[in-house]
């Protein structure tokens, strides 16, 4: 909403001052209180603050109104003590006001939380009609949680009305998704609309409408369901397993005679979480405020691919869970609103840049055609299924009318499509995949054609000046080498913010023909290369791996959307028939074992040791409990342990042993790992969890605290097994002739016997007894008490030949 015309310059340099200083409000706020009283209101930029400091209630424009000339104001809730200003709860969404200063939210003669603007209408309010009239005491209280309630200020627990019964798009721990059996309304979420616009989107979530006994979400888009979480077992949906890690977050289901409802809450309250419906996706975003990166991360997303969701890329818009954006125009269109596309929302899609012939007005005499678009999922709804013998009769039925878009035909039966294609979904490589013919107009089609005729006359012309100028090759490949040059100066552009598709040939150009390797492992080799700009990758050739196209670029995208500071980063990968080859980010320093064990290496102090020790501990929690899906590593050893200029750890070759998922964590395929690094269990044919990989961190850790490998030949025949050395001296107290004596006592003894007993107890033959990696996070953090563990009976009879 663009600013009234009838503005003054002092008016509107009172809203670009307040607007610069409204930024600022987000990190410290103006008041210390937490209340609205009846005598008291909010205008332009006060504040009241939850009482531990978490949430501010006040006036705010969204984060991305940034830079623009307008700005429109809302009555919200964010958190206060992290940095990127991230709204939870919005009061007025539908209703901004322009003039904050004269605006104001207040409590009503009748005891309501209103919104009045600047010329004193009620814009927004709580609709309570249950408050007592002869109640004088109703105040406002912002908690600690983020639920602003209005209630009576002499007993608290009679609260009239509270924002976690209001949702907006923001999921809070302690609110709640579900029904109220008195008043038939739904406790729901719905999407802004926009990056900058919190009004009501093309998104909902909803619990069964029902309120029978069998709970389960429900997603909404259009008024048409496009997914649902599955039935309620009592403990999870049966839709989404990343909700059985249960050492991350609970979730609860409430039945009684006034309501169903579904609430979570975190095992860790100094964790900041929050479920999101997300704008642009349409999918239910799981996050989690990392604050040594300083934003917030993706642990998972229901559904799991944004191309699940129904008609997200809007008529005419295709979608591909390959490709980062998702959305792109079908050939022959454009996007119809690049303002609202570029903000997120799509919902008005894209449109023809040619007309076809038959809404021409004119005598052109060019016919429409139709372009060939193979193995995508075909739009929603056909209109109309025609009985024809052959796909030729199928396009003249659509060619006979002009409101006609596209046809498929099968085989057995003719689809024709009028109106707005929904739905389409290209690269899909699914069961069902279809072929669809789409109506262009003859120019697109011929432009199509004149490009082939151009490069075939190029060809000719081409032959003819190298046979009559021979000295003109040099300056062919020139140009061949720019437009090569140019598409990977683009591709090196975009690995910035999505995955990126390489071509084998590319690949062999960046790394020289597989010249400078980096190392090797069970899956392949690794190798060094370069992208123009300076961005240096490392290329992983993968071998053994047999899996089929539609499988491959499945774990990639999934691979893809794994970040985390502690993981490796996948940018990029190529499958290319039998060749499949994955892009990382370069680790300039290599991997761990070249900083512990390589004789010329400086010797890492002990405060570098120990935080490589939490970073790749955090990273392992982060693929067992907190990702999409839980990853066992099956290879944790200093190899795959890479570091980057500032020695983070980042663990490496992640998803590339199986993917486990909640009802197969405890199927055993078959042995991979490393010598002195498997877990007895896996050995002996037991059944394989995530313990496994806590069985390898904790003989990685040993290697940590000694700066040397586990198994030393200290003689002719003879050998030292650190491991046993170490949990024997700890057992009896003598940590401390434990140091690596390159370290010259510099030693953090708290931390060192910390790590010591951690290691030990993650090598407990009974894979109950060890730890799990976020409750090994917790006591490198200092966070958890760590015990005297006892002496693994298999170190005993370890085989050191």
């Amino acid at each position: 909403m663009a600013m009234a015309s009838s503005c003054s310059s002092a008016t509107s340099f009172l809203h670009f001052s307040f607007s610069l200083s409204l930024s600022l409000l987000f990190f410290s706020a103006t008041s210390s209180t937490d209340t609205i009283y009846a005598e008291t209101s909010l205008s332009g930029n006060q504040t009241i603050t939850s009482g531990g400091g978490r949430f501010v209630l006040g006036f705010f424009t969204p984060p991305g109104s940034t830079g623009t000339t307008s700005f429109n104001y809302y009555i919200g809730i964010w958190y206060d003590k992290i940095s990127a200003i991230t709204p939870v709860w919005v009061a007025n969404r539908a209703t901004p006001v322009t003039d904050p200063t004269a605006s104001e939210l207040k409590i009503s003669d009748d005891g309501n939380l209103i919104i009045l603007n600047q010329f004193k209408s009620i814009i927004w309010s709580t609709n309570v009609t249950t408050i007592p009239s002869f109640n004088s005491t109703i105040v406002a209280v912002i908690l600690d949680t983020g639920n602003l309630q209005l209630r009576d200020e002499s007993n608290s627990s009679l609260i009239f009305w509270q924002s976690f019964d209001h949702p907006t798009d923001t999921w809070l721990p302690g609110a709640k998704i579900g029904f109220n059996k008195l008043t038939s309304t739904p406790q729901r979420l719905t999407s802004w609309k926009n990056k900058v616009d919190p009004s009501l989107g093309l998104f909902t979530l909803q619990s069964d409408p029902t309120g029978a006994t069998s709970q389960y979400l429900l997603f909404w888009n259009l008024s048409k369901e496009y997914w649902t979480s599955g039935i309620w077992d009592g403990h999870v949906f049966t839709s989404v397993p990343e909700m059985s890690r249960r050492g991350f977050v609970n979730f609860g289901f409430i039945n009684n005679t006034e309501e169903t409802y579904f609430i979570y809450t975190p095992n860790d309250p100094n964790l900041e979480i929050r479920f999101v419906f997300d704008y642009e996706s349409g999918q239910m975003l799981f996050l989690m405020w990392m604050e040594n990166t300083q934003s917030w991360m993706l642990c998972w997303a229901m559904p799991n691919f944004s191309c699940s969701v129904y008609a997200s890329c809007g008529p005419f818009g295709s979608c591909s869970d390959i490709s980062r954006p998702s959305c792109s125009c079908a050939k022959g269109y454009r996007v119809m609103s690049q303002n609202e596309w570029d903000l997120g929302d799509r919902r008005a899609g894209c449109e023809r840049i040619t007309p076809l012939q038959c809404e021409q007005n004119t005598n052109n005499t060019e016919k429409d055609g139709f372009f060939e678009m193979p193995n995508v999922k075909l739009p929603d709804n056909p209109n109309t299924a025609v009985k024809v013998g052959s796909r030729e009769g199928c396009e003249l039925v659509c060619l006979s009318n002009c409101s006609c878009n596209a046809y498929s035909y099968n085989g057995s039966g003719c689809f024709v499509w009028h109106g707005g294609l929904l739905n389409l979904q290209e690269q899909y490589n699914q069961s069902d995949a279809g072929t669809l013919y789409l109506r262009l107009a003859a120019s697109e089609l011929q432009s199509s054609e004149r490009d082939k005729k151009r490069v075939a006359s190029w060809v000719i012309i081409g032959a003819i000046v190298l046979a009559i100028l021979f000295t003109s090759v040099p300056a062919t490949l020139i140009v061949i080498k720019k437009r090569e040059s140019g598409r990977m100066i683009e591709k090196a552009k975009a690995m910035q913010s999505r995955l990126v598709s390489f071509t084998y040939s590319e690949l062999q150009q960046a790394t020289r023909k597989f010249s400078t390797k980096l190392g090797g492992g069970g899956f392949g080799s690794v190798f060094k290369g370069a992208l123009p700009g300076s961005n240096y990758i490392a290329v992983k050739k993968l071998e053994g791996l047999y899996q089929g196209e539609k499988q491959f670029r499945a774990e990639v995208s999934t691979l893809g959307a794994i970040q985390h500071v502690n993981l490796i980063r996948l940018i990029g990968f190529c499958s290319q028939e039998t060749k499949k080859l994955l892009v990382y980010e370069f680790m300039p320093s290599g991997s761990l074992a070249d900083q512990l064990f390589r004789r010329n290496s400086n010797v890492l102090d002990w405060k570098t040791r120990y935080q490589i020790a939490t970073g790749t501990a955090r990273g392992l929690a982060y693929l067992h409990e907190q990702c999409r899906d839980s990853i066992i590593h099956c290879d944790i050893k200093p190899e795959n342990i890479l570091l980057d200029d500032a020695l983070v750890p980042k663990v490496a070759d992640f998803g590339l042993a199986k993917l486990v998922g909640r009802k197969f964590s405890k199927v055993l395929t078959t042995i991979r790992g490393s010598r002195g690094y498997i877990a007895p269990e896996w050995i002996w044919g037991m059944p394989i969890t995530t313990k496994v990989d806590v069985y390898s961190y904790g003989m990685m850790l040993f290697e940590i605290i000694s700066g040397k490998r586990n198994l030393m030949h200290t003689g002719e025949s003879s050998f030292e097994f650190f491991p046993l050395v170490a949990t024997n001296k700890l057992v009896i107290g003598d940590v401390k002739s434990l140091i690596d004596q390159r370290l010259e006592g510099k030693v953090n003894l708290e931390e060192f016997e910390i790590a010591c007993k951690l290691a030990c107890w993650c090598i407990q033959d009974d894979e109950s007894s060890r730890p799990t990696m976020s409750q090994i996070v917790q006591a490198l953090e200092g966070n958890l008490d760590v015990g005297i563990p006892s002496v693994p009976r298999s170190l005993g009879v370890v085989n050191v030949s």
